[in-house]
């Protein structure tokens, strides 16, 4: 905190007080947080202005319940939305094959594990995996085939690499 800087001053002074206040209207102490913070965030855009206020903890908290009003309608939108179109589609699959590919590329690096992900998985072409990743596609492929090898590697057990996935990813290739 600097001496004199009058974000930094009320951020000390009111941040907490803020919070409780909010933690009222909301009922929820992370969505308190998150509306406290972005009031400050806000004030931080234009700090000359923040300067000048009368009653600076009066805007901060006029700024956080409108963020948490804004928040809550959106929500309400969104719930409402979700429930006309019904639950979301089950997307894990429990499958001890599957688990076992999760668990395997959770331990290649991060660029084989996203190439890999979005080449077999997603079904990208290795250009736009490029795109996506901001590689080259000489990138790609070589991480492609430095994940499928480190995965031929932790997928010992035949039985995993016998099943449906192997039409995907090869790892015995």
């Amino acid at each position: 905190m600097s001496d004199g800087d009058p974000i930094s001053e009320v951020y000390a002074g009111c941040f907490r007080r803020l919070v409780v206040q909010l933690y009222a209207v909301t009922g929820d102490l992370n969505e308190a947080q998150e509306a406290v913070q972005e009031a400050f965030t806000r004030a931080l855009t234009t700090p000359r202005r923040f300067a000048r206020l009368e009653n600076p903890e009066a805007w901060l908290r006029r700024v956080a319940v409108n963020v948490a009003r804004s928040r809550y309608r959106r929500r309400r939108v969104l719930d409402g939305l979700l429930r006309r179109i019904g639950p979301p589609p089950a997307v894990a699959d429990r499958a001890p094959e599957h688990l076992a590919l999760l668990a395997a590329l959770r331990g290649l690096p991060e660029g084989q594990r996203h190439a890999l992900a979005l080449h077999y998985l997603v079904d990208l072409p290795v250009d736009e995996v490029a795109a996506t990743l901001g590689v080259s596609a000489g990138t790609v492929k070589s991480r492609l085939s430095r994940g499928r090898q480190a995965l031929a590697a932790l997928l010992t057990d035949s039985d995993v690499t016998d099943t449906t996935y192997t039409g995907r990813i090869d790892v015995r290739s």
